[in-house]
């Protein structure tokens, strides 16, 4: 009986101690720890999830890929626009894949598309609290994680659907596989973190390997084995990171053009020349790489050593990076006689690395760069300020000013918050002020705390006044998110912060605030909505927020809608910016002439006669949006022909709307 009863209540013992553990978190660690994981994911939940629809389709760029995704297999593999798979967007595919396995799922709407973004930023703060208490310890991951949640890049990009949410969240984890593989050099762990990288690359090509530089120092110096298995490891490495990031270009260029989508942003249709082109040299050169195109006016602003602080970037990142760069050289110093293996040795080192090579590379590169690459630089930043507020409270404890130095970081980090929220001077006028006071009244009590004779009778008081200066200096920053998840962005430039911020647009010139055409949330139904068509044919995702720059002419939509016949796309639009907007609202493949710029040289003027010939195409837009703008460069003359045969070979049509684009019939044009 004994040992029946034994059997039938063990199940239960373990499920509650399963419980117990969950909440509690590991043996050995304080009781708080576990709980103050879960409140920090948990805020990063509602920063990133709440009111989360209220950009509706946001990048309808990617939305419209992500719909392409939903609707066919070859679209989702190759990364098409559009799910007859014409051209594929100007990025690898993984960071679709997500989105539309989600639409597959769960059908067409603002969440189905923005949901994956800000799961992936909730698992990114949750990995970043995980790499850095292994690295500093529970309380710098509390930090680390609190920062990294309310950073104001990472609130707009996991609340936002660019490539940019996946590509942070796989190089996080990257991050957390190789400070495993430390321990005793582990093979397993190195080809993991190699594989994340390898992922990140065919998010986003190239910037994937900006933090590869950093992750070879760190194993090569600090994994805790023999240098012959360290060089046996970075060969790994470097081979599973080749393997992982060209299995799928390797396919894409065996497979004849004719037989795939155009990769778009490129001048030939490879994944290759994207590769170095526009999405590579072109990007760090401009006009010096091989295709790639300058920046022009409104990205990023001139290149230079502070870039990060000027009127594109500030909003996005600067908040804290004084105390990063302080938090690095402090940490170095105080580890210079360390051992090779020192785990905080190699923190510093893995995020100092991470830190450097983004800011050389963001600040110096001279083409297309947009301020919301930051967000890939904020785990450094927040790993940085945790690990170094640890730092300089231990340090308070051994030396009589220390407690002097940890007010100066947080008295002088709110003062800089201060200075930020200056540019904005109508965007919480009295927040600095009060920010600043709070660091001084914190820095007061943390330095009289500093003498000897009273550590024993403050008690805990130096523990409040450090978490009250944490708080003073979180507050600018804070403010500038809370302002993000409240505002309705689009297109493909958007900034986070009050709409008054500088280097901001507004409408479909770049970003944010209103939503095409001036169109605000709460001003009802958006410019084009279809009575009595479903959401997505009315430009509005499901559950009735305003699809961003998805609304379109109702009386086109309708006519194409109508008039489709057995044609393969519903139309030809001028370029991916206006076709992804019609895609949206009718759910129907659309051509994107010349890919996202309106640029790219496709289709030749011989390939789209061929589709009008075979029935595949009978409308084509010409006029309005699209063409020429930052992309490849060298195919004006192929749209220029396009556009004269359209023009004088096709019928103008009267479709009762008012766009400015012209709708032609090309029915039997081509013979």
């Amino acid at each position: 009986m004994t040992a029946v009863t034994q059997e039938t209540t063990t199940p239960r013992a373990g499920l509650l101690a399963g419980l117990r553990a969950l909440v509690r978190g590991r043996a050995g660690e304080p009781a708080w720890v576990r709980p103050a994981f879960l409140g920090v994911t948990a805020l990063a939940a509602v920063l990133y999830a709440w009111n989360l629809t209220v950009s509706g389709y946001a990048n309808a760029y990617y939305s419209a890929a992500a719909l392409a995704a939903s609707k066919s297999w070859s679209a989702f593999f190759f990364g098409s626009f559009d799910a007859a798979g014409f051209i594929t967007i100007d990025k690898p595919p993984l960071a679709l894949w997500p989105m539309g396995l989600s639409v597959r799922l769960f059908g067409l709407s603002s969440l189905s598309i923005l949901l994956p973004e800000a799961l992936a930023g909730v698992l990114t703060v949750g990995l970043l609290f995980g790499v850095v208490r292994r690295s500093f310890g529970p309380v710098a991951a509390v930090i680390a994680g609190v920062v990294m949640a309310l950073t104001p890049a990472a609130v707009l990009i996991f609340r936002f659907n660019n490539p940019d949410a996946l590509l942070t969240l796989l190089l996080v984890a990257a991050a957390w596989a190789l400070l495993r593989a430390l321990d005793n050099g582990s093979l397993r762990w190195t080809a993991l973190a190699a594989t994340f990288v390898g992922l990140a690359f065919l998010t986003k090509y190239l910037q994937a390997y900006l933090v590869l530089p950093g992750f070879a120092l760190v194993y090569g110096l600090s994994a805790n084995t023999t240098l012959r298995r360290r060089v046996v490891g970075l060969f790994l490495a470097a081979v599973t990171v080749l393997l992982t990031s060209g299995w799928w270009v390797a396919i894409v260029e065996l497979i004849p053009l004719g037989s795939r989508p155009f990769i778009g942003g490129s001048t030939t249709g490879s994944a290759l020349d994207l590769i170095f082109g526009y999405d590579g040299l072109g990007r760090l050169f401009g006009n010096g790489g091989p295709g790639g195109g300058g920046g022009g006016p409104g990205f990023g602003g001139e290149a230079g050593l502070f870039r990060l602080f000027n009127d594109d970037w500030f909003g996005e990142i600067a908040w804290f990076i004084p105390l990063a760069v302080a938090s690095l050289l402090g940490g170095l110093w105080l580890r210079r006689r360390g051992p090779r293996t020192d785990r905080r040795l190699a923190g510093y080192l893995l995020w100092g690395t991470w830190f450097a090579t983004h800011v050389l590379v963001f600040s110096y590169m001279s083409g297309i760069v947009h301020s919301y690459y930051a967000v890939a630089l904020a785990p450094a930043v927040a790993a940085l300020v945790g690990a170094g507020i640890v730092d300089l409270w231990a340090l308070r404890a051994r030396v009589r000013l220390g407690g002097l130095a940890l007010g100066v970081a947080f008295a002088g980090t709110a003062w800089w918050g201060w200075q930020l929220l200056g540019r904005t001077p109508e965007f919480a006028p009295g927040l600095g002020p009060v920010a600043v006071g709070l660091a001084v009244v914190a820095a007061a009590v943390l330095v009289l705390s500093s003498a000897p004779r009273l550590h024993g009778v403050l008690g805990r008081v130096p523990a409040a006044a450090t978490a009250l200066g944490l708080s003073a200096a979180l507050l600018a920053p804070a403010a500038y998110a809370a302002s993000t998840m409240g505002t309705a962005y689009s297109g493909g430039d958007p900034h986070p912060g009050p709409a008054t911020a500088g280097g901001q647009f507004d409408g479909t010139d770049g970003a944010r605030g209103p939503g095409p055409g001036g169109y605000r949330p709460d001003e009802g139904q958006p410019p084009g909505a279809l009575p009595g068509l479903p959401d997505a044919a009315s430009g509005r995702p499901g559950g009735g927020a305003p699809g961003g720059s998805a609304s379109v002419d109702s009386a086109l939509v309708g006519y194409l809608v109508a008039n489709q016949g057995g044609a393969t796309w519903i139309v030809a639009a001028n370029s991916a910016q206006e076709a992804g907007s019609i895609q949206l609202a009718t759910g129907l493949p659309v051509m994107a002439m010349g890919g996202f710029t309106g640029s790219d040289p496709a289709p030749t003027l011989d390939q789209l006669k061929g589709y009008v010939a075979s029935g595949q195409l009978r409308f084509v837009l010409v006029g309005g949006g699209g063409g020429g703008f930052g992309g490849p460069g060298g195919s004006g003359e192929t749209t220029s022909e396009r556009t004269s045969w359209v023009t004088s070979a096709c019928s103008a049509v009267d479709y009762g709307g008012s766009g400015s684009s012209a709708l032609y019939d090309c029915a039997g044009a081509a013979s």
